[in-house]
């Protein structure tokens, strides 16, 4: 929105609060999360008979995914989308779907990525070194500050990277910096905690789905989706698997939208592992299971 929005590195994707600035981009998605899981839930055998059903949401996405773009937030986007899809297939819709999406997104995103600094990102993940004071700065320095760890790691607080030579040490590129104080042993150790948390949430979520609490278990699945998609994507960029993009490391990354945000959805996974709970013990003891 011109003159609302705030500016900053190219990209307007804050709202100004007083002396606090927010992304509304995070509230989109745990809110978009609980429109599909109530979606799903009300209109699941429509959509695994009917294109029409499957195809609503993915509408209404896509103009989250259009004011995502003039933001620009190509990464946000590219994650949302993910997510539908996820949570879609989860809920059972025909391959066939799939394949007219995949047929009419893949060439729209492949036009997008030809915009300069998008196509400068992409060259750049592909071999850094090439402009490895340019373009491939960013992912240059997080490699130095990975490999610098080693095993063991400097210690905690005695990066190198972080005293300005790796931008945004705090936010995108945290994991690079844990990588370089705690080593690999630190960094695998962070990895396997976001694949505990996304095999307890989805543990949680099939617990909800055979107690007949359906909105409750997609939005159990579309949280641990988002949460180990965002990881991978910010740990992907950080090793170089991934192009660059601005997508924090949930739980880690400094930022109060984004930490809030994922409270919030933490929250909303204690309540269903509560209802979840409390629908057991009600039932009688002879339809419980151990």
């Amino acid at each position: 929105l011109p003159g609302i929005g705030k500016s900053a590195n190219n990209a307007q994707r804050w709202l100004s609060l007083g002396p606090y600035s927010f992304q509304p981009s995070e509230l989109v998605k745990i809110f978009f999360i609980i429109y599909l899981s109530s979606y799903i839930s009300r209109y699941k055998e429509n959509i695994q008979q009917h294109f029409s059903a499957f195809i609503k949401p993915i509408l209404l996405v896509s103009i989250l995914a259009l004011l995502l773009l003039l933001e620009p937030d190509f990464g946000t986007m590219i994650l949302i989308l993910c997510i539908t899809t996820g949570m879609l297939f989860l809920a059972g819709a025909k391959v066939w779907h799939f394949l007219i999406l995949f047929s009419i997104g893949t060439p729209i995103i492949l036009y997008m990525i030809q915009a300069p600094y998008r196509w400068n990102r992409l060259t750049a993940f592909l071999d850094p070194w090439q402009d490895q004071y340019d373009t491939g700065y960013q992912l240059v320095n997080s490699l130095i500050a990975i490999g610098s760890g080693g095993i063991f790691g400097l210690g905690l607080g005695n990066s190198i990277q972080k005293l300005g030579f790796l931008p945004e040490p705090h936010t995108d590129f945290i994991f690079a910096i844990t990588a370089e104080e705690l080593g690999l042993l630190g960094a695998i150790f962070v990895i396997l905690l976001y694949l505990i948390f996304f095999f307890e949430s989805f543990k949680l979520a099939k617990e909800a789905q055979r107690l007949e609490k359906h909105f409750a278990s997609f939005l159990a699945f579309g949280i641990s989706i988002w949460f180990v998609l965002q990881a991978f994507i910010n740990i992907g960029v950080n090793i170089g698997l991934l192009p660059t993009k601005g997508l924090t490391l949930p739980l880690m990354s400094y930022g109060g939208s984004s930490f809030v945000v994922a409270l919030c959805a933490i929250g909303f996974l204690l309540r269903i592992h509560r209802e979840n709970y409390l629908t057991y013990l009600s039932r009688p003891v002879s339809r419980r299971r151990n």
